[in-house]
């Protein structure tokens, strides 16, 4: 049984070029440094004494430069290339990093932290066109969900590791954050450009591509109205959710860590797997609606009257089944929609699509629970997130390009 597990999970990773695994090891190490987001509200509150509106402030403007980023991202990727964006991104993000832990000012630090965002979410473009790139289209899917798995395990190390060294002194959170930056620069640099790795040839136009703006492909941007919507909900599962767990369900922060963890923990097992078995099989977006039909049974599952670790436990399994299924398709969704020429315009619509949700679900969440209830937040996320799920049946039902 066991030698069975390990032959699939070999399997699963079969036929990635070596481009998309020096790609995912640049993620990997560059992750494993991001220790500044997770405690930037309590190193502004604690360390620096500023309140915790001032601090709201300061996360708003990660949300904008992480908005603005996409935008420019996107259009430098398709004029420069995506090499030079990534290299920039991160040589730029790791010297930020550094200049914000020396940044006592509250308006210098509103204005380092905008810069930074913006300057690391430019990446974020460059990187999803860059898979594309450098993967055959049968395993397109497959390579983002080892992508995936890079920056989940990274996170989970960053986090955990931040947490530590938080303790001991925060301006170590911030060198540690961009020498991690400029490391994945100097390995980006050697695999990628100084080694001049090869592209896949673009395919031969089909009905699938549009050459044109993203924002006049119709399809596309109802598609992304969608993607926003379930993305809201996704944040209130690591925004809202873990303080509905302490504040009323009375769960350790201990144990809501291990919960959260459970989520990169069955990613990194199970997630290229299941991908490996199921692409090409379905449309992309049949994989999606079951996914956004999980994410919703998820917020239902919160309202059981069952012991709350338990609950806790299975509402993430649900949540990250959702997510496996829905998150990696999504990628090939629109990647299949795009041309050489365009790409990165339509990845930059795809990153902002997450960034505002960033802003938007936690905002409104708190909305929710402060003017009416946490059940009616719950219920609200089943409804949107179902709802989601019948906008991509109706995609399918139009039978649209790369459907």
């Amino acid at each position: 049984m066991f030698s069975l597990v390990i032959r699939s999970y070999r399997q699963s990773f079969a036929g990635l070029t070596p481009q998309i695994w020096w790609l995912s090891l640049v993620l990997l190490i560059n992750r494993s440094g991001t220790m500044v987001a997770p405690f930037l509200t309590m190193y502004l509150t604690q360390h620096l004494h500023y309140s915790l509106t001032e601090a709201g402030i300061v996360n708003g403007m990660l949300g904008l430069g992480a908005i603005a980023g996409a935008l420019i991202g996107g259009k430098l990727t398709d004029k420069y290339g995506h090499v030079w964006i990534q290299l920039v991104a991160l040589f730029g993000g790791g010297i930020l990093f550094i200049l914000l832990g020396y940044t006592m000012h509250f308006g210098w630090i509103c204005f380092v932290t905008f810069v930074l965002s913006l300057v690391n979410d430019a990446f974020r473009p460059a990187n999803s066109t860059a898979i594309a790139a450098y993967s055959a289209p049968e395993n397109r899917t497959r390579s983002y969900s080892l992508n995936r798995l890079a920056i989940n395990i990274g996170w989970a190390f960053g986090a955990t590791l931040g947490g530590i060294l938080a303790g001991i002194s925060y301006k170590i959170l911030f060198w540690v954050d961009g020498v991690t930056n400029l490391l994945a620069a100097l390995l980006l640099w050697q695999v990628l450009f100084r080694n001049r790795a090869p592209e896949y040839k673009e395919e031969k136009a089909t009905a699938t591509v549009f050459s044109g703006s993203p924002w006049k492909d119709m399809v596309y941007m109802r598609f992304i109205f969608i993607v926003t919507l379930f993305a809201s909900c996704f944040m209130l599962m690591f925004r809202i959710l873990p303080v509905y767990y302490k504040e009323e369900l009375h769960i350790s922060e201990a144990i809501i860590g291990a919960v959260m963890g459970l989520n990169g923990v069955i990613i990194a097992f199970i997630e290229m797997i299941m991908v490996s078995k199921l692409e090409g099989k379905r449309s992309h977006l049949a994989y999606i609606r079951v996914g956004l039909y999980l994410g919703a049974i998820s917020f239902l599952a919160l309202l059981l009257p069952l012991p709350a670790v338990l609950l806790s436990i299975l509402v993430m399994v649900i949540f990250t089944f959702s997510e496996i299924l829905a998150l990696p398709f999504m990628n090939s969704f629109w990647i299949g929609r795009t041309g050489a020429g365009n790409r990165g315009a339509y990845a930059a619509v795809y990153t902002l699509s997450w960034s505002a949700a960033q802003i938007a679900g936690p905002f409104l969440g708190a909305l929710v629970v402060d003017h009416f209830s946490y059940t009616a937040l719950w219920i609200g996320g089943f409804l949107l997130s179902a709802l989601c799920g019948v906008g991509v049946y109706w995609l399918q039902l139009k039978r649209s390009p790369a459907a």
